[in-house]
């Protein structure tokens, strides 16, 4: 899952000099429980008394502030953003393929099949089940079923998965989990179009996203230079410190809303 928790701003700033406490960090995210996660203790880093994340702000709430303003985005000239490294150009936006989710569903069942089993796959072929939001993609090879990934989207979905893993019927190696149908480009925090319908306003963000360069995440020069001039190399300490975390169970008051996964 996509989290607004650790992520290599604080390594790429390190490498600069600058130190978290002198970091104001702000990302823009399709989602409102960003906010949550990112006030979650374990985003706190108790030695430097900082925060991963300092504050989520929601592409809705964007707009609003340069509505605010009286600023026009369709007026605006594109501009290039500085790079955390010299080596990156930053004049072109790029993503990973995967859809619209933020996952890395596609990049994983790639990286298992060539590591795994010296299988290249060039295209991810996904098969829908009880709708498009619950698919299954696998990997055959003499009909034997090598990798059974899956993807399921929204509350619907995700509580028929739990179930299923409660009963211990669920075949899946992997499973991309999110809570907005559709994704994250349908995420609760996207700005409102009101002079169409939320259907065609998801489409037509879903054709924009496409268009989008992608690459594969270990081609990019900056991650290859995270990785060799501060992490230490790929399985170092360093790296596992500070590219992953943990989740804890948070407390919630008892409600009789409240649902039982």
């Amino acid at each position: 899952m996509q989290g607004s928790g650790n992520d290599s701003t604080f390594p790429c700033l390190f490498m600069q000099h600058v130190t978290p406490d002198k970091i104001y960090h702000v990302t823009v995210m399709p989602c409102y429980d960003k906010k949550l996660e990112a006030s979650r203790p374990d985003f706190f880093n108790q030695e430097q008394q900082t925060r991963d994340v300092d504050c989520v702000v929601t592409t809705g709430e964007v707009f609003k502030l340069l509505e605010e303003e009286g600023v026009s985005l369709s007026e605006l000239e594109p501009a290039p953003l500085d790079g955390l490294y010299s080596s990156v150009s930053t004049q072109e936006p790029t993503s990973h393929r995967g859809g619209g989710s933020g996952g890395y569903l596609e990049h994983v069942f790639r990286h298992a099949a060539r590591e795994l089993f010296g299988i290249h796959v060039d295209e991810v072929t996904y098969r829908p089940l009880r709708n498009k939001d619950f698919q299954e993609v696998t990997l055959e090879s003499e009909g034997r079923v090598l990798l059974h990934f899956a993807v399921a989207y929204g509350f619907r979905n995700i509580q028929n998965l739990v179930q299923k893993l409660k009963r211990g019927r669920c075949p899946y190696h992997y499973v991309e989990v999110m809570a907005c149908p559709s994704g994250c480009l349908n995420g609760g925090g996207q700005l409102k179009a009101p002079d169409t319908s939320s259907k065609e306003l998801l489409q037509h963000v879903e054709r924009l996203y496409s268009m989008v360069r992608t690459e594969e995440p270990e081609d990019v020069p900056g991650v290859q230079e995270l990785y060799r001039d501060w992490l230490h190399g790929e399985g170092s300490e360093q790296a596992s410190c500070l590219l992953h975390t943990s989740y804890h169970a948070v407390e919630k008051a008892s409600s009789g809303h409240s649902i039982r996964w």
